[in-house]
């Protein structure tokens, strides 16, 4: 009886210590975010082919949030003052976003430059 009884106030004392933490308001309201785009064409050597490659920046008040390049987001990224250094796969990127420039590296199979645009 008294076991059936501790397992009646322990659940009991489970529930309220939900119920108490539903009730509590969110600490801090999530930051607002902005988004950027850029359209850049890069040349691709030694083929000279050129593609479109689309960035979405995300960012707030402090920081990057997220980059995504195509579409896809990318695992990890670094900043340098204006510069977004990330990979794709085997293409290493650098996106300078002040002189809104691209450029990549396929681990010197191949390089590409080329200029980016606000869209």
């Amino acid at each position: 009886m008294k076991a059936a009884l501790m397992a009646v106030a322990c659940m009991a004392a489970a529930l309220s210590t939900v119920a108490s933490a539903q009730n509590k308001p969110a600490t801090k309201p999530a930051a607002k975010t902005t988004e950027v785009t850029l359209v850049c064409e890069a040349v691709y050597m030694p083929a000279r082919t050129t593609w479109t490659r689309t960035v979405n920046i995300t960012y707030d008040k402090k920081r990057v949030r997220s980059v995504q390049i195509d579409g896809v987001p990318v695992y990890t990224f670094a900043i340098q003052e204006a510069v977004i250094l990330t990979a794709i796969d085997n293409e290493r990127i650098q996106i300078d976003t002040a002189a809104q420039t691209w450029s990549s590296d396929f681990r010197g199979q191949a390089t590409a430059m080329g200029r980016c645009e606000r869209s």
